[in-house]
């Protein structure tokens, strides 16, 4: 199909165990390539992948949507107004007690779901100075539960809340600065507060998108226009692999830093 259409990017959307041989082989065409996360089941497939990626001067982009989602980037940006982020959180709590993990165990849990927070911690904040975690096997078999405490670089402190066995899912983050805080369910709604709550806004998900649909709303549609955008110019995209590599690098230090 690619010898046959000979296209500009290619969309490598396969599950994680699937993804690497397929992806290299793009990369080694010279292929521009959108990935979905994980960017690989482990840090060393990344970094092989990110590597490649580089030897071959090829663009790559990974899937991290909430990076893209209008209405947090609303927030982020009436938040840093004030100042710079001093504390972030990320919440995903989900139910699935008595059920396996998905793609039936073949990446674990933190490294395939809760990524999304770890990524979105990071690119609110920068990198993680030190960490101190508690990875949790409450009611399964496999690791269940991930919260983490982060000083970043900066000074700011970052939160990660997660477990899989508690009421239902719930995904949301706080950015706070000077004078302000911001509460954001991307599903519904953000909340600001500033000046002890003198001033207070509310921010609805749709409103902020212009639209009612979920691919434009949580952020799928805004991804991919800046995946096409980037490769139309020949721009590195910001979630490139190389930069996913350091997300999964924190992915790792949350399983090395349990207190």
């Amino acid at each position: 199909m690619i010898d046959e259409a000979r296209p500009d990017a290619v969309y490598v959307i396969l599950r994680p165990q699937d993804l690497f041989d397929p992806l290299m082989w793009v990369i080694r065409q010279g292929l521009p390539a959108f990935l979905e996360k994980p960017p690989g089941i482990t840090l060393g497939q990344t970094r092989s992948l990110a590597h490649l990626a580089q030897e071959h001067g090829v663009l790559t982009m990974v899937g991290f949507n909430r990076r893209f989602i209008p209405l947090l980037l609303e927030c982020r940006r009436q938040v840093e107004e004030r100042g710079p982020i001093i504390q972030a959180a990320a919440t995903f709590y989900k139910h699935m007690v008595g059920q396996p993990q998905y793609y039936d165990g073949a990446v674990d849990l933190l490294t395939s779901d809760v990524i999304h927070c770890v990524d979105l911690l990071r690119w609110l904040c920068g990198e993680v100075q030190q960490l101190a975690s508690d990875v949790s096997w409450h009611y399964a078999d496999y690791p269940s539960g991930f919260n983490a405490l982060l000083k970043f670089e900066n000074g700011a402190a970052g939160h990660l809340l997660n477990s899989y066995v508690v009421g239902k899912r719930v995904h949301t983050f706080e950015m706070h600065a000077r004078g302000i805080s911001a509460f954001i369910d991307p599903d519904a709604e953000g909340r600001i507060y500033c000046e002890n709550g003198t001033r207070e806004s509310l921010l609805r998900t749709q409103d902020i998108a212009g639209s009612g649909e979920f691919r434009v709303y949580y952020g799928y549609t805004a991804e991919s226009r800046h995946f096409v955008d980037c490769v139309k110019a020949g721009r590195l995209p910001m979630t490139h692999l190389g930069d996913a590599v350091k997300t999964m690098e924190l992915v790792d230090r949350i399983y090395r830093s349990q207190i």
